[in-house]
């Protein structure tokens, strides 16, 4: 092609240099031409002597006139010269017709000879074009390889580009599918998968509508049926938030990707959950069809097709019989009859690890939604659905992006702080009256027991939850901080709470994780910069924050990895991910998650004893929880727990209950938050009682039976709140 172009460049240059040499040639000739004589007109005078008569001399003789001597023009040589300017345009014209028809004949001769072979090439990758086909995503098992996401077979209805130009195999296909005909034709005029590829009319086809097309297949040119693979969820909205969904990508989408993974408009990706983090091994690798197409970019030939290859096989650490109990709790507590409001709460989280090497055994959200609905892409009703107030959001994953008041779940890691500094000894007592007013500013704050615990230790303040031995506490830090003439950080607790990851991300292996808040005098002044006697660190909000209310805010799971350190000392970093494993049937695992210990908080031995002595006896003051701990023949006296009622203004108290178990040698700890259901130790506790059972049972293999989880409805009823009932 270069060649050519070369070639084709040097003869307009030698046509032009022709022409232009004619030109040139053809104004010094016109210069050396002699002007005509006197002696050409005695000449031409001379021939009307001898014939040639004027008829003005005629005239003037008729009339008697003088008789004068008439001049007359150079005719000949005015001849001569418009005949030689005609010669010379000619000729102009003429070369330059060699020229150009020369120019012509040397392209197409460079063409056709000399650049054939290029062209040819040319030729056959215009009429050759290879369309990717999609690949059959990899499995999803739990740990113990029961299957949670899985393929099905779906028929699916494909049409060539050009059938959205024949009227009538439209209408059929718009009948016989039910499918609107604007639609059909939208769906065939999409090229979003390659312009040469099929387009998708319909998935998931009934038998009976692919029956009648392949029966009827004249009827329907340029329509084929195929078996493709869709995502399958056997058991329903089972972990439905660690699974997440699927959907074709999109543009936005498309922009991100690695350059080391190919993905083409049109392929179905992860969108959240673990088909989302692990997409890059769960996606498989394209097949190709090789097609012959015509000069309008239609199909006409498949001239060889190339398999895909299905994704790799992913294992997480979820116990499915354990995560089965949680969802069932949640759905059942919060929307019996799947209406959210006739139950306890809005929304709740479970969340069950393994402290020893951070396995994630159990994520439970509720609202939940069922993956399927995604298979294909979903209606803007369902997305509205799951997008109101109303339906309270089912697609949030509130283990790990539900914002809570940490609530007296926070007293276990104050304990520790106010141990480290001397604030909190065997010695130390404080006197609950059910009210508090340290600062003498007439601002009084309550305990949740109103008529107050009388003499209290540190470990009574524990395992009673005394809002007023933390008050107490809490001053102690004030005081003690530098801008109040102490000799410690203003931010001391703050460091101390900190130490166990609070406000900032677990590291968890799913996107969209929040990392909560532990507030400081920093944070106050930059939140309430637009009000700035709003944004004044008080004594008051260190009170608040040494019991997690005010502006505390964190996660289940957050609450998870936490207590897991203060049972162990230990802080891990959790995880889903258990192995991968390549090819359908492989036994062994290709990649095995290796844990690890993501802190190691310096507190001394001795403190962790005291708080976790305490923590011994927490579930033993709440029937409700020993009665589910009977349930699952768990005895109480083994579980290290803590209570907590957070406090949210205008809605119902958010109820937390967190256990690790056993308490001697931990191995699980169970995370539980129900959003707006009341009291932690009559409401959460109960659920997590329940599955830290089922999880022991699970573990020992006397739970096996896992059913179907429906999703959320989306249907609620208004939510009484009463507020300031705190019970713990």
């Amino acid at each position: 092609m270069l060649f050519a172009i070369i070639v084709a460049i040097i003869t307009f240059i030698v046509a032009t240099a022709a022409v232009a040499a004619f030109f040139v040639l053809r104004a010094r000739k016109a210069g050396t031409v002699a002007k005509p004589s006197h002696a050409g007109r005695d000449r031409v005078r001379s021939v009307d002597n001898v014939g040639v008569k004027s008829t003005l001399d005629e005239q003037v003789r008729a009339r008697g006139g003088k008789h004068a001597t008439p001049t007359t023009a150079p005719a000949e040589t005015t001849t001569g010269r418009v005949s030689e300017s005609l010669r010379s345009r000619f000729v102009a014209l003429g070369v330059l017709a060699a020229a150009i028809f020369g120019s012509l004949t040397v392209k197409l001769w460079s063409m056709q000879v000399l650049a054939s072979g290029e062209y040819k090439n040319e030729a056959l990758q215009n009429k050759y074009t290879t369309v990717a086909t999609p690949a059959p995503r990899g499995l999803i098992y739990d740990s113990d390889g029961v299957m949670l996401v899985g393929n099905r077979t779906a028929l699916t209805v494909l049409a060539d580009a050009e059938v959205a130009d024949d009227h009538d195999v439209v209408q059929r296909l718009s009948a016989v599918l039910g499918i609107p005909y604007n639609v059909v034709r939208m769906r065939i005029q999409d090229q979003s998968s390659g312009a040469q590829s099929q387009r998708v009319v319909a998935s998931d086809v009934r038998q009976r509508d692919v029956a009648f097309i392949a029966e009827h297949s004249d009827a329907f040119a340029g329509v084929t049926i195929q078996e493709r693979a869709v995502r399958d969820y056997p058991y329903g909205a089972l972990a439905a938030h660690v699974l997440g969904y699927t959907g074709a990508i999109s543009d936005a989408e498309l922009e991100t990707m690695p350059e080391n993974r190919k993905v083409e408009l049109g392929d179905i990706v992860g969108k959240s959950g673990v088909e989302s983090y692990y997409d890059n091994l769960l996606a498989g690798e394209h097949g190709q069809r090789r097609v012959i197409a015509d000069s309008k970019g239609r199909v006409v030939e498949v001239e060889s097709e190339t398999p895909a290859l299905r994704g790799s096989d992913v294992y997480l650490t979820i116990k499915a019989a354990a995560q089965y109990v949680a969802d069932v709790e949640l759905a059942e507590l919060i929307a019996p009859g799947n209406v959210i409001g006739k139950g306890k709460g809005v929304g709740g989280a479970v969340v069950a690890m393994d402290v020893t090497d951070g396995s994630i055994l159990v994520m439970s959200s509720y609202p939940t939604f069922t993956p399927e609905t995604f298979n294909g892409g979903i209606t803007q009703d369902v997305w509205d659905l799951y997008s109101t107030a109303e339906s309270y959001y089912p697609l949030l994953n509130r283990t790990i992006s539900g914002l809570y008041p940490a609530a007296s779940t926070y007293k276990a890691f104050s304990s520790l702080a106010a141990l480290k500094y001397n604030f909190a000894n065997k010695d130390t007592k404080w006197v609950c009256e059910g009210t508090w007013d340290g600062f003498g500013s007439g601002d009084w704050q309550d305990c949740w027991f109103r008529s107050g615990h009388g003499e209290l230790d540190l470990h009574g303040g524990i395992v009673n939850s005394c809002d007023v031995v933390f008050y107490e506490i809490g001053k102690a830090f004030y005081f003690a901080g530098k801008t109040q003439g102490g000799t410690i950080s203003d931010t001391a607790l703050q460091e101390e709470i900190a130490k166990f990851g609070f406000g900032k991300t677990t590291g968890v292996d799913l996107t969209g994780e929040e990392g909560g808040r532990v507030p400081t005098p920093e944070w106050k002044e930059a939140y309430w910069s637009d009000v700035p006697t709003e944004g004044f660190w008080r004594g008051g909000d260190m009170t608040n924050l040494i019991i997690g209310q005010g502006d505390v805010l964190t996660t289940p799971l957050q609450i998870a990895v936490a207590y897991g350190a203060v049972a162990t000392g230990n802080i891990m970093k959790p995880h889903l991910f258990k192995e991968v494993r390549n090819g359908e049937g492989a036994n062994a695992a290709a990649i095995k998650f290796e844990s690890e210990v993501v802190d190691v908080p310096e507190v001394e031995e001795k403190y962790y004893k005291e708080v976790r002595d305490a923590l011994a006896e927490v579930a033993l003051g709440s029937p409700e929880t020993m009665s589910a701990f009977a349930d699952w023949g768990v005895d109480p006296t083994m579980v290290g727990s803590k209570t907590g009622t957070g406090e949210m203004a205008g809605k119902e108290d958010t109820a937390w209950y967190v256990c690790y178990y056993p308490k001697d040698n931990p191995k699980y700890v169970v995370s539980t938050c129900i959003e707006q259901g009341g009291g932690g130790s009559t409401v959460a506790g109960p659920v997590g009682a329940h599955v830290l059972g089922a999880l022991l049972a699970a573990e020992n293999g006397e739970l096996t039976d896992i059913g179907r989880v429906a999703g959320s409805s989306g249907k609620s009823v208004e939510v009484s709140s009463s507020g300031g009932g705190r019970t713990d």
